[in-house]
């Protein structure tokens, strides 16, 4: 489903990714892990056209999708759940999600989106009317997650969906994206808990100073000494 090629991202004189190339499939979940300032999250943003790459190609469905618009990749079938959240703060929680589904044109179609996004996260139902930037933390990552989802999307590119969250919360938010995933979504992954990445994937990439140093299945990368040495704390 999505083919990067020789994707190099730069910022300034600074390489945040070298030249890399990987797959994800259709069906899959593909954790996408390494230390602080690999270059995972430009990686994603270079995908969902947040920024732009100074090299390489990305394809997603045999489509180039490397030069165009950023809301050209939302309706090709991207949606990307950024590091941070990025909820609109001022808006309530129904709306950051009707925000999600501003490219589709059925309100039947929205409405139906919603219940489903509520079916995942029951406490965003709880929530509708609450302002996002009054939410705890993992209520906001509910409501990011939900909102990307509520573009239909093809593809979910997550970014460190756990980061600052309590353990609970995580457990939750995890459930939620196995559930996704058991549902048919296509997810690429980057996750600081690189075991719980690793778990939860079908196959995995490690990431080490812009280059993809190792790839694998996600049962072997979970068995490597150097893996477990250098993400496992083993």
């Amino acid at each position: 489903m999505l083919e990067v090629t020789g994707l190099h991202v730069a910022y300034g004189g600074i390489q945040a990714v070298r030249s890399i190339t990987f797959h994800v499939n259709q069906g899959e979940t593909v954790a996408l892990i390494g230390a602080n300032g690999a270059g995972k999250s430009s990686t994603l943003k270079a995908i969902a056209r947040v920024i732009d790459a100074v090299g390489g190609d990305v394809h997603f469905c045999g489509e180039k999708i490397s030069k165009i618009a950023p809301h050209d990749v939302i309706r090709k079938g991207i949606a990307l759940v950024p590091e941070g959240r990025g909820v609109f703060s001022r808006l309530t929680v129904l709306e950051n999600l009707y925000m999600g589904a501003y490219i589709h044109d059925s309100a039947v179609n929205v409405e139906k989106d919603l219940k489903m996004v509520f079916g995942y996260f029951p406490r965003l139902k709880e929530r509708e009317s609450q302002l996002a930037g009054t939410l705890s933390g993992g209520e906001q990552q509910m409501l990011a997650i939900g909102r990307a989802l509520m573009s239909r999307p093809k593809m979910l590119l997550l970014d460190e969906p756990s980061m600052g969250l309590a353990p609970i919360m995580v457990q939750k938010i995890f459930e939620v994206v196995r559930a996704v995933a058991a549902d048919g979504m296509t997810i690429l992954l980057i996750e600081q808990n690189a075991k719980l990445a690793l778990q939860c994937s079908q196959r995995g990439y490690v990431m080490e100073s812009g280059e993809i140093t190792l790839n694998g299945d996600s049962a072997s990368l979970l068995d490597d000494p150097k893996v477990r040495a250098a993400y496992l704390g083993e």
